[in-house]
């Protein structure tokens, strides 16, 4: 028993209470590795953005020299971070396209797939014209025996 679960005897059972740390499931599933890494490069570079144009704005009111670099500074990290949150689209996009097809024994068209073998295998148990049955044994070189 650890020190922050405490044990309680109600009925004859052992009932234990609600721990300090409880591990709960996510709601949703982890993003893949290179979008998250694209996703938190794009959040990097827009939280930059918006501080060289909060800058440019505020050396703009105090008619500062360094107002038309901040601006120019700003503008380009405006292109920079709209090139950042492309990545992050075109990167989950591609990620999809490549793993991102849901197989699940549920699936409409695992279904069809199955369905369409189970019929295959029963045309190929029919013995139709032409075809030898496993029945009347093997075939010799002068018809069958």
């Amino acid at each position: 028993m650890s020190r922050y679960e405490e044990r309680a005897v109600g009925g004859g059972a052992e009932v234990r209470a609600r721990g300090l740390w409880v591990e709960e499931p996510a709601r949703k599933p982890r993003m893949p590795d290179p979008v998250r890494t694209s996703a938190v490069r794009a959040v990097l570079i827009v939280a930059v953005t918006l501080t060289l144009a909060t800058v440019a704005f505020f050396l703009t009111l105090t008619a500062s020299w360094l107002a038309f670099p901040m601006a120019l500074c700003a503008i380009a990290g405006t292109i920079v971070a709209t090139w950042g949150v492309l990545d992050v689209w075109i990167t989950r996009q591609m990620w999809n396209q490549r793993y991102g097809v849901v197989s699940e024994p549920s699936s409409t068209a695992r279904r069809r797939r199955r369905e369409a073998r189970r019929a295959e295998r029963a045309v190929a148990r029919e013995p139709g014209p032409g075809r030898v049955s496993r029945e009347d044994g093997p075939l010799t070189a002068f018809g069958r025996r």
